[in-house]
């Protein structure tokens, strides 16, 4: 491991090449797991496939294996716009059948994980690992025969809440409470999850429903893509306090890689120019009455990929401040309960300077000016996900 006075002592001196090295070397040599990634919904909507370079967005194979990527939680995406119809399960069977599909057609840069054995098998062959993970929309009334279908088809993550609305059986972070968090057929779909290995994914969750989650389940949850309320004061933030109970138990929250989530003023800009919270859905049910799957189609498709938007650089947050988030976690809940979910082509405004995923190694050399530990680093980049994977899949074998 490099020392770090002989490291604070080089980069006072050497040029912008040589400075740049060790960072590069600690990134290398991490697993980078990311918890949350919009992989999918160009292709879904628009064609084509996720080992293309696009020119624009945020995401894609190629960029990722640039900057470093080992594996990533496959968003497995459906929005609010498929519930009033009742779409919610036949969207997702879609969404899975076409994550499968490409990334069958992708088999040279990427492999479906099932387990984390499988991540370490994948990696050591020179790919990305997918981890399938549902956002949003997973409603299907909690039916547990679909959800062990699911688990059949590949999925190993799944949010609890339908994005920004409540369920049949858990609360959202955005919506008026229904149940005060779970019903107790939401208790029975946290069991079967524990039993069946799938992570428990927590995000977009209200406050009771977490806290229940937490307590209810055999084994650590997942905030997959987070910030902190402390920093910025919205329901989709975890507390402090529930930052602490979610460690307490063994889990983790993935940082959401945006500047509205971690930074007060970029989230008051956005707001403004939006004249809007990014999760209001008012309308929305008036907006898709009687409307075909297919229309739905057509009526979300322009809304994909989702680009954040570009920031003044007054207004935008540095890589340093974004760690300094990610710090301040830490010293309330530990190193061993941190990791990244940065939602890429989810609609996150980057912070300052960044481009896409290619500029992950930017977060590695924020960590070492502020003194990390490669150890520290390597756990944040995905030691700390892998381990609840473990955990999660080692509880489902006890179950």
């Amino acid at each position: 491991m490099l020392n770090r006075r002989r490291f604070l002592a080089m980069s006072a001196v050497a040029p912008v090449a040589l400075r740049a090295q060790p960072g590069r070397q600690v990134h290398q040599h991490a697993l980078i797991v990311d918890a949350h990634v919009h992989a999918l919904d160009r292709e879904f909507y628009h064609g084509g496939s996720m080992g293309t370079r696009y020119p624009d967005g945020q995401w894609d194979l190629v960029r990722a294996k640039e900057g470093g990527v080992g594996a990533f939680f496959l968003s497995i995406y459906v929005p609010e716009e498929y519930l009033p119809g009742r779409f919610e399960t036949k969207q997702t069977l879609r969404r899975i059948d076409h994550a499968l599909e490409q990334i069958r057609l992708n088999h040279d840069l990427v492999e479906l994980a099932l387990t984390p054995d499988d991540v370490a098998k994948i990696r050591a062959r020179g790919k990305m690992a997918a981890i399938l993970d549902i956002e949003g929309s997973y409603d299907l009334d909690g039916d547990l025969g679909v959800l062990r279908d699911l688990h059949r088809l590949g999925l190993r993550s799944a949010q609890l809440s339908a994005h920004n609305w409540n369920q049949h059986y858990a609360d959202s972070c955005c919506s008026t409470p229904e149940h005060h968090g779970l019903t107790e057929h939401g208790r029975e779909v946290i069991h079967t999850m524990n039993r069946l290995g799938i992570m428990i994914n927590v995000s977009h969750s209200g406050d009771e429903t977490i806290a229940q989650a937490i307590d209810v389940s055999s084994a650590p949850v997942f905030a997959t893509h987070h910030g902190l309320r402390s920093v910025n004061n919205i329901p989709r933030n975890l507390s402090d306090e529930m930052l602490k109970k979610l460690a307490g138990k063994g889990g983790v929250i993935g940082f959401q890689i945006g500047s509205d989530f971690n930074n007060l003023r970029a989230y008051d800009y956005n707001t403004k120019q939006k004249g809007k919270t990014f999760w209001d859905t008012s309308n929305l049910k008036d907006r898709v009455q009687g409307k075909t799957i297919y229309e739905v189609d057509q009526m979300v498709a322009p809304g994909f990929p989702m680009i954040g938007p570009r920031l003044p650089d007054d207004v935008a947050m540095t890589v340093d401040e974004w760690v300094g988030v990610v710090d301040k976690a830490i010293q309330l809940a530990g190193e061993d309960h941190v990791g990244i979910g940065s939602d890429f082509d989810g609609g996150p405004p980057l912070a300052r300077g960044m481009r896409d995923v290619r500029d992950l190694p930017m977060i590695t050399d924020a960590m070492l000016r502020r003194g990390y530990s490669t150890g520290r680093i390597e756990k944040f980049w995905g030691g700390n996900a892998m381990r609840l994977f473990r955990d999660v899949t080692a509880q489902s074998n006890r179950s």
